[in-house]
């Protein structure tokens, strides 16, 4: 089905939940995020292939190395980030996107706006987390 969104449409409570322009609207928002962090992690794959390391003195050398292990840090989590981005697009085309995995409960729109691959309700994922704290400090 081919929505078309107004550039100034915003999901609101009043609108029945995950309805096509809304599935549309978080598609569109997902795309925009995947492609801004595949233009990123291109643009860091670009420098790092640029720069090979040809300073003699050893403090500038060691701070080109940690300068180059940020930037593979952020590209790692930029290529996980896009992994779930790629999910929750999937989880668009089979109906399933907005709604809580472990509660099959919607997922509030402010979560989603904020957090779009989000996968668990607020109060879920603050159950999760507490579970895993606790299993921490064990």
């Amino acid at each position: 089905m081919n929505v078309t969104l107004s550039p100034d449409y915003k999901p609101t409570a009043k609108e029945p939940f995950m309805n096509p322009r809304m599935r549309e609207y978080f598609r569109q928002k997902l795309l925009s995020w995947r492609a801004e962090l595949v233009k990123e992690s291109n643009e860091t794959l670009q420098t790092l292939q640029e720069g090979g390391i040809v300073e003699p003195d050893i403090a500038d050398r060691a701070a080109i190395e940690t300068d180059r292990s940020l930037e593979l840090r952020t590209r790692d989590r930029a290529r996980k980030l896009i992994s779930k981005i790629d999910q929750a697009l999937e989880r668009i085309e089979d109906g399933s996107y907005g709604y809580c995995e472990e509660t099959d409960e919607p997922i509030t729109l402010a979560r989603l706006e904020a957090r779009p691959i989000a996968t668990l309700s607020l109060e879920a994922q603050e159950r999760h987390e507490r579970m895993e704290r606790t299993h921490r400090d064990d």
